[in-house]
């Protein structure tokens, strides 16, 4: 550039004496546009050498970043894949976990329709024994324990003292306790014989225990003989070793010289269902 000046200035020179006046100041003037289009393109180069190393600068800039969004995204997309995966294994778990308390809950519902049932029959039964055997006999009690229906019918009603042989009109009472157990085959019939505290021996029946077995069968055969299934029929002796009163007056013995008839489900079919759906719930709760 330098160079370029001093040939000008030397060929000014050397035309200033060469020309006239008018036409060096002709070349001057046109020297003096040509030292500003230079100075101007110098600027503009200068600017363009400031963009350029700004672009630079910033070209680095946007590199780096992308090179740190890469690495970003590729945490994420492992990330990504690493939560996908906890979420299916949550959810599996999730929807294990409903099923589980789905199968409880019907478990239980199973249950309590069982239960519902049982003391729907229960309370039915109770009904039909009432009106059908009657109620209002002082001697004759039908009521319900622990969801079972117990008929307690006085010794004086149903044997002559001392006697296992059934008399005609506990025929008559007995009768109507068989039209009910008939109408619930689903449903089993034990007898049970109970006796007073005062020794007893007669003929082959040497104590009370004798004898209230031996009335519990007298009453198993009539029921038998009015066509229950004797597949339902059970015959139990309590002696005098469960009484509902002392044994100390007359008329406590009276109360506890009795024969009760204990009509209750198929307790093994109903308790079947309990413990196998209870073991259920305790393995599903482990």
């Amino acid at each position: 550039m330098k160079k370029v000046l001093l040939l000008s200035f030397s060929a000014l020179l050397l035309l200033s004496s060469c020309v006239s006046k008018k036409e060096y100041l002709a070349l001057e003037e046109k020297q003096k546009e040509t030292q500003d289009l230079l100075n101007s393109a110098t600027v503009k180069l200068n600017a363009c050498l400031e963009d350029k190393a700004a672009a630079t600068a910033r070209t680095t800039a946007l590199e780096e970043q992308i090179v740190d969004l890469r690495k970003n995204n590729e945490s994420l997309i492992i990330s990504n894949k690493d939560l996908t995966l906890l979420t299916s294994k949550g959810a599996s778990n999730v929807e294990k976990t409903l099923e589980s308390i789905r199968e409880k809950d019907l478990k239980i519902t199973r249950l309590q329709d069982a239960l519902t049932k049982k003391d729907s029959v229960t309370l039915a039964l109770v009904t039909s024994f009432k009106r059908e055997v009657g109620i209002n006999d002082p001697d004759i009690e039908v009521n319900v324990e622990k969801g079972v229906v117990y008929i307690s019918i006085a010794d004086k009603l149903l044997f002559q003292s001392g006697s296992y042989t059934v008399t005609t009109k506990a025929k008559e009472v007995l009768a109507k306790v068989a039209k009910v157990v008939k109408s619930k085959p689903d449903f089993e019939c034990m007898v049970e014989g109970h006796t007073d505290s005062r020794s007893y021996q007669s003929g082959v029946l040497i104590d009370n225990w004798d004898l209230s077995v031996k009335r519990a069968t007298s009453v198993i055969r009539v029921l038998q003989d009015l066509e229950i299934n004797p597949g339902r029929l059970i015959a139990a002796g309590r002696s005098s070793y469960v009484p509902l009163v002392d044994n100390d007056t007359a008329e406590n013995r009276a109360r506890n010289r009795r024969t009760r008839i204990i009509v209750l489900p198929k307790i093994d079919q109903f308790y079947d269902l309990v413990e196998k759906e209870m073991k259920n719930l305790e393995a599903g709760g482990n």
